[in-house]
């Protein structure tokens, strides 16, 4: 009985956490309402009210120097109050995959910002209209195929906003995703100094589509980047998916391709959830502060 009390209890935070207690719903697979493929346009992708969703909805971790504890909130409701946070942090600006967010999400920006970062995670389930992009069931991915410009626009949004507030420190912005937000971490691309930043991290995604949008690397030269990847990832058992990130980055400049292949990590997913690629990021991280 303890153990289905607790159970629930946590249920309940994820919740709580994801949205559902700010007045933010449907931020995941199971609770959102998709828009279906036919009523999307391409004015729909990179509207600026939609992005402002995604951005206000974004949950925020700010760590608190010296400690592992760190401030849990919400963008929207940071800017709402008159809370004072002091200094300035490395932020990671985190993707979620297509299902949205997600215990593993949240566990992840926890890592993060006990490790000293903070970080910014755009909800890009808070839009109004959004189609359904993946059945996990299934590992079937791709049902939408503009959604990764979706993604790619708010990321670009909530980099240049996340540059505007006082805690962050400008220099040093990374950009990170899982799954979905691992592919548009890899695929990201702007001109706009506005939008760029220090270092990539790449989650759970091979570089590697049939699709040419989906396909290898968009970072600039001088631009390191991290890509992590199981060798036998169960969404990416088709032969035009398989293989991993290397092939497309520039090694001179510190980027590292890690493949997973021994043990159970070698078909996970969601590689963070282990002590080893958890070392792996804060490493990169530490490497590629200014």
């Amino acid at each position: 009985m303890n153990k289905i009390i607790m159970r629930y209890i946590f249920i309940v935070m994820v919740a709580l956490a994801t949205g559902c207690g700010t007045g933010i719903s449907g931020l995941g697979n199971s609770t959102r309402s998709f828009t279906h493929w036919l009523k999307m346009h391409p004015r729909d992708w990179a509207d600026s009210l939609e992005m402002d969703r995604t951005w206000q909805a974004a949950l925020v971790r700010i760590p608190k120097t010296g400690s592992t504890r760190f401030i849990r909130t919400t963008i929207s409701k940071l800017t709402s109050s008159n809370t004072a946070i002091k200094g300035t942090y490395p932020t990671v600006i985190y993707m979620h995959g297509c299902t949205g967010i997600w215990e593993g999400t949240l566990h992840t920006i926890n890592f993060l910002a006990k490790n000293g970062y903070a970080v910014i995670a755009p909800a890009s389930f808070a839009r109004k209209k959004y189609p359904k992009s993946c059945e996990p069931s299934t590992h079937k991915g791709g049902l939408y195929q503009p959604t990764l410009k979706m993604r790619q626009n708010d990321a670009g949004y909530a980099i240049a906003k996340a540059k505007m507030l006082d805690w962050v420190d400008s220099e040093n912005v990374f950009l990170m995703g899982l799954s979905e937000g691992g592919i548009t971490t890899a695929t990201f691309s702007s001109k706009d100094e506005d939008m760029s930043v220090k270092a990539r991290i790449v989650e759970g995604w091979t570089c590697h589509a049939g699709w040419h949008s989906y396909h290898g690397l968009n970072a600039p030269d001088n631009e390191p980047v991290l890509s992590l990847v199981a060798k036998d990832d169960p969404w990416f058992q088709s032969r035009q998916l398989k293989g991993d990130c290397g092939r497309f980055m520039n090694k001179s400049n510190g980027s590292k391709s890690i493949v997973f292949t021994d043990g159970y990590l070698r078909y996970k997913h969601r590689l963070l959830g282990s002590k080893k690629a958890k070392k792996i990021v804060i490493r990169f991280l530490k490497q590629n502060i200014n």
